[in-house]
């Protein structure tokens, strides 16, 4: 056991990977590899690395994922590497799978997006929607959000002021990043097409857990609230609110908007299991956790993507640094609750599914 929680955190992708990999083998879980194409900054081999604990063929499962969104998988890591250094209890019929980085390019290149420019938690759209769209706000203010030069001052903090004065800050957020399908080098780019990645792992899913009959997903993001705060938002019709933050010993909502942290998205994660033929229940929570003012954490958004496009993008440039400070903050306290809360929620959805 380390000393400190906050030190399961790694400071990039080879690193989590390589820590991930050993504390999987150690505890004594299968693992599976999806590999990707495409190569790290460094040239190191991109996966997203499955850990699975338990039955081979359960009827139960609960699924914990970090990295969807890239750069803000440093969190779910760390919890996923706390976890695995403890000892599980899991029934005979029952598995604990720990999925780790699954946008391993957005993770390796201190990204939020995919090798495509892609948002990963926009790029699951049902099969009754049009890979095209996107709100008439988007429209209005994607120079503003998307500027066709290298990173520079620009007066960023005032006119994001004017335009939440004018608007108001709840309706740009959600109009902003709901998700949009027409400008490929932009913020929250749903994509044309579901993404090698999550085709690697829906197709992973179909094979490994098509006989589940229950399932409880967990998926850790970072960034959204105020500073260390947990949220938690139901992203399936598969349980009840009250039920769920009984069970679980903490709030739950189904309605993130109403929180005013977070947002209706189209083409979320959560559609993910719809691949599973036997269409089991799969109950499914985001796990939040708070950083900086949505305004840094947005200009970090909007700087890292200009110099991705337009620059020189090396993961040692002052944008990438300050990407990461605004979705993995160095602070002990903030890292050491991270852990901390994430292990526990963890362990509450197990009791829950295993009794």
């Amino acid at each position: 056991m380390v000393s400190s929680q906050a030190q399961y955190f790694s400071e990039d992708y080879a690193n989590a990977r390589s820590r991930f990999l050993k504390a999987g083998t150690a505890s004594g879980a299968q693992l599976h590899e999806l590999l990707l194409e495409e190569q790290g900054p460094s040239g190191e081999a991109l996966a997203i690395d499955i850990a699975w604990l338990g039955s081979s063929n359960p009827a139960r499962v609960v699924i914990h994922s970090s990295g969807l969104h890239g750069v803000e998988g440093f969190a779910g890591a760390a919890i996923q590497l706390a976890l695995l250094d403890q000892s599980l209890s899991i029934p005979k019929d029952a598995a604990c799978l720990f999925v780790h980085a699954l946008n391993p390019f957005g993770m390796a290149c201190l990204r939020r997006f995919n090798e495509n420019n892609v948002d990963l938690n926009r790029n699951f759209l049902p099969s009754d929607e049009n890979w095209s769209g996107a709100s008439k706000a988007f429209r209005l203010l994607e120079s503003f959000l998307n500027p066709q030069t290298p990173p520079q001052r620009d007066f960023f903090y005032l006119r994001a002021a004017y335009l939440i004065f004018r608007y108001g800050l709840r309706p740009l957020k959600q109009a902003l990043a709901e998700g949009q399908f027409e400008y490929a080098q932009g913020l929250f780019f749903g994509g044309k097409q579901l993404e090698k990645g999550p085709a690697l792992y829906q197709s992973w899913l179909a094979e490994y857990l098509g006989n589940i009959k229950r399932g409880f997903a967990i998926d850790v993001h970072t960034g959204l609230g105020k500073w260390g705060q947990e949220s938690l938002f139901l992203e399936s019709s598969a349980g009840d609110e009250a039920e769920l933050a009984t069970q679980l010993g903490r709030k739950v909502t189904s309605d993130p908007a109403q929180e005013g942290v977070a947002f209706h998205i189209r083409g979320g994660f959560a559609n993910v299991f719809d691949v599973l033929q036997q269409q089991p229940e799969v109950c499914m929570i985001t796990q939040e956790f708070g950083t900086y003012p949505s305004l840094f954490v947005l200009y970090a958004l909007r700087e890292e993507n200009r110099l991705w496009h337009y620059g020189d993008a090396t993961v040692e440039h002052p944008v990438k640094v300050r990407l990461k400070k605004a979705f993995a903050p160095k602070s002990t306290k903030w890292r050491t609750h991270v852990v901390s809360r994430g292990v526990s929620l963890a362990k509450a959805a197990m009791r829950y599914m295993f009794g």
